[in-house]
């Protein structure tokens, strides 16, 4: 079982990246899917959770009308498309996937490797 992200890399204040995670080992069916993030120095936060249904997303206050997360079931692939980035969105960023939800105090079930997101000014 494994979670890959990608897409993460260095982009000025103002650009866009798209994050992609993509599954191999299980199937994204049933399962909820989110990103979370930690810049240097902070505690990791979620960032963008899209539930199992794909009926329901939740989007950090900070975030919000800026990011936008949505999956591929058939690619097995959940995306977190960012837009008009600042410096602030600096950080790592990881996905994750629970047969529930990924903010369960325990933490989702599977996690990927991060990937780093710059955004420089």
């Amino acid at each position: 079982v494994q979670l890959q992200a990608s897409g993460g890399g260095l982009v000025q204040v103002g650009g866009s990246l798209t994050l992609s995670c993509a599954a191999s080992g299980f199937s994204f069916d049933g399962y909820a899917l989110g990103w979370f993030r930690q810049a240097p120095g902070k505690e990791r936060e979620g960032v963008s959770s899209i539930s199992s249904s794909g009926n329901f997303k939740y989007y950090t206050d900070s975030v919000k009308g800026r990011f936008t997360i949505y999956s591929d079931n058939a690619k097995n692939t959940v995306y977190l498309q960012m837009n008009s980035l600042k410096s602030e969105d600096t950080a790592v960023y990881y996905c994750a996937a629970d047969p529930v939800s990924v903010h369960v105090g325990s933490g989702p079930r599977y996690w990927g490797k991060g990937t780093l997101v710059t955004v420089s000014s």
